[in-house]
């Protein structure tokens, strides 16, 4: 039987050291999770837990052979697994929304507006709140949760650890909190927020702002005249052609804080800042981040 799942890597597609290729399968001889075998998750979310959404790459993969699953999340190994597909940060947070989604029981579920101007709220762990109607608010407090939005003006807001905030709508807000999560948005003038350690911000939209304050967090954007603010500790900041990036350079640890050394704006233009490259923050002076 083939199991569908989700995997991470490093930015070589690599994971425990073993360098991985899209269309390809891959066999070990034994499955052990958490020790032998070939590792992946059946719940998106939990990859956040191995690898973090700011410094990592996605693939949907498909597994058979001998499978052993581990009793604390959805992590499984295989001795057989297919890299199908990179999918990106903002493929597998759809993922993860969607295989939340598909485990909610909507007939008897209060968390689930469609009509505008409503409230869609969810305090339990591996929940959904869900929002289409206009101006309306998903949030979720629990970890490992999905709060999503593609009405107008909405916003999506996480609180947990390991989730998933989502905005379609035009000038809408995804916020999270939350340790290694992710928030995204792709309506335009839209504002993605993450103040969680190694989480992502994302944005697609025209004019548009995705900012991260999270240590060693990135914020990213890819829809015209947007920017992306970094203000974490080793954190990076990323834009295509036209946007702008702001990014923070902090000191280590002093007891207290991470105490702020410098800070840098810089227009992507193609030539001193590249187009969708991630930056840091140096002695002061911009410099390519892996």
């Amino acid at each position: 039987m083939t199991v569908k799942g989700w995997k991470g890597f490093d930015n070589d597609l690599k994971c425990r050291g073993m360098q991985y290729e899209v269309g390809k399968t891959f066999e070990e001889p034994e499955a052990k999770a958490c020790s032998k075998g070939l590792h992946f998750c059946e719940n998106p979310l939990d990859v956040f837990g191995y690898y973090d959404p700011a410094n990592s790459r996605f693939a949907e993969v498909e597994a058979d052979g001998e499978l052993d699953r581990d009793g604390d999340d959805s992590k499984v190994a295989a001795t057989r697994l297919h890299i199908k597909a990179e999918i990106g940060l903002p493929g597998l947070i759809k993922a993860g929304v969607d295989y939340i989604k598909s485990r909610v029981d909507w007939d008897n579920a209060k968390e689930s507006n469609t009509g505008d101007r409503s409230a869609a709220t969810n305090t339990g762990d591996q929940s959904a709140a869900t929002n289409t109607g206009d101006q309306s608010a998903a949030t979720n407090t629990g970890d490992q949760s999905a709060a999503t939005n593609t009405g107008y003006r909405s916003a999506a807001t996480n609180t947990g650890d390991q989730s998933a905030a989502t905005n379609t709508g035009y000038r809408s807000a995804a916020t999270n909190t939350g340790y290694r999560s992710a928030a995204t948005n792709t309506g335009d003038q839209s504002a993605a927020t993450n103040t969680g350690d190694q989480s992502a911000a994302t944005n697609t939209g025209y004019q548009s702002a995705a900012t991260n304050t999270g240590y060693r967090s990135a914020a990213a954007v890819s829809g015209k005249d947007s920017v992306a603010i970094a203000t974490g500790y080793d954190s990076k900041a990323k834009g295509s052609l036209g946007c702008a990036i702001v990014v923070l350079e902090r000191g280590e640890w002093d007891g207290d804080t991470y105490p702020l050394l410098a800070i840098k704006a810089a227009m992507v233009d193609g030539e001193i800042i590249k187009a969708d490259t991630f930056y840091k923050l140096q002695n002061g002076e911009f410099v390519e981040a892996e």
